[in-house]
C-alpha cells in the first residue's frame, strides 16, 4: 500500500510540475515576472527530502500504519480536492514559481474569495498527513517545521510581490489561512 501511495503522490507531482512548466511559459510569453527565486531552491529542497525521509523511515524505523490512518487519508483527500479548486480557480496562472503579469486582476474566485493562500493550506496539510498517516511522525514533525519556515519567507516574498502588481491586493481583507466565510445575517454589522 505504501509504493501504491509513494507512487501517486510521485506522477501527481510530475503531472503538476508539467502543467507549472506551461503556465509559467505562457506567463512570461504575456510579459510576466518572476519573483522570489532566492527562496525557491530551499522549497525544492525540502519537498524532495520530505520524500526521502518519508521513506527512510517508513522502512527503516517505522512500525507501518498509524491506527488513525482513516482519519489522514480523509485529511490528506480533502486537501487534494482544495489543491485541484485552487488549481481551477487560477487557471493559467498556476504556478509553483511566483510569476505575475503586470495589469493582470488579482483571482478572487473559488476559495480564494475566502482565504489568501489556500495552496499553503494543502502543502502544510500534505506534509502533516501523509506521514502520519504512513507511522513516520519524525519526519511529520520536522517536515512540517520546516514547511511552516519557508512559507514565512514564501508568504512574505509573495505578498509583497503581488502589492506591488495588483493594487487590489493591498485592500484584500482576507486573512491568510483562516477563512472568513461571509455572514449568514443580511443585516450589516456595526463596528464596537
Amino acid at each position: 500500500m505504501f509504493t501504491l501511495l509513494i507512487a501517486l503522490l510521485s506522477l501527481q507531482r510530475v503531472v503538476e510540475l508539467a502543467i507549472c512548466r506551461r503556465n509559467r511559459a505562457k506567463l512570461r510569453a504575456r510579459g510576466g515576472i518572476e519573483y522570489g527565486q532566492g527562496h525557491y531552491p530551499a522549497m525544492v529542497a525540502i519537498h524532495v527530502g520530505f520524500y526521502a525521509s518519508l521513506i527512510l523511515e517508513y522502512h527503516f524505523v517505522s512500525r507501518g500504519w498509524d491506527p488513525f490512518w482513516p482519519f489522514w487519508l480523509a485529511v490528506l483527500v480533502g486537501a487534494e480536492l482544495l489543491r485541484v479548486w485552487v488549481m481551477a480557480s487560477l487557471g493559467p496562472y498556476w504556478s509553483t514559481r511566483i510569476v505575475l503579469v503586470p495589469g493582470a486582476r488579482l483571482v478572487a474566485t473559488g476559495p480564494y474569495r475566502f482565504i489568501r493562500h489556500p495552496n499553503y493550506i494543502v502543502v502544510t496539510l500534505e506534509l502533516l498527513s501523509i506521514p502520519m498517516m504512513c507511522g513516520a511522525y519524525v519526519t511529520a514533525v520536522v517536515f512540517s517545521a520546516l514547511n511552516l519556515l519557508i512559507l514565512r519567507v514564501r508568504i512574505r516574498e509573495e505578498e509583497k510581490a503581488l502589492a506591488a502588481n495588483a493594487p487590489s491586493f493591498i485592500r484584500h481583507p482576507l486573512p491568510r489561512f483562516v477563512p472568513r466565510f461571509p455572514s449568514l445575517s443580511s443585516s450589516p454589522r456595526r463596528r464596537q
